[in-house]
């Protein structure tokens, strides 16, 4: 009963967790994105990588690039602002 009881709460866990890491996009114009990263220590920018693949199929390049840290406790945070090719 028990390993039953952890496989549920690992299977509902999961995607909250998952959503913490993923990057977020709006559109500025007909080929410009702005990509909010999540914190990630350390500032990783493989979050904003993925998520601007996935938006320019064919490629794209970073026009501005920014890295905060919006508290004094929190990560590391990415923006960037792509167009794509």
């Amino acid at each position: 009963m028990r390993p039953l009881v952890l496989l549920a709460l690992l299977a509902l866990a999961s995607p909250s967790l998952v959503a913490c890491s993923q990057s977020y996009a709006s559109r500025v114009d007909d080929r410009t994105f702005r990509i909010e990263g999540p914190e990630v220590p350390g500032g990783s920018d493989a979050p904003n990588r993925r998520l601007a693949d996935k938006l320019c199929p064919r490629g794209y390049r970073v026009l501005e690039e920014s890295r905060r840290k919006p508290d004094p406790n929190s990560q590391i945070q990415t923006f960037w602002t792509v167009r794509c090719l």
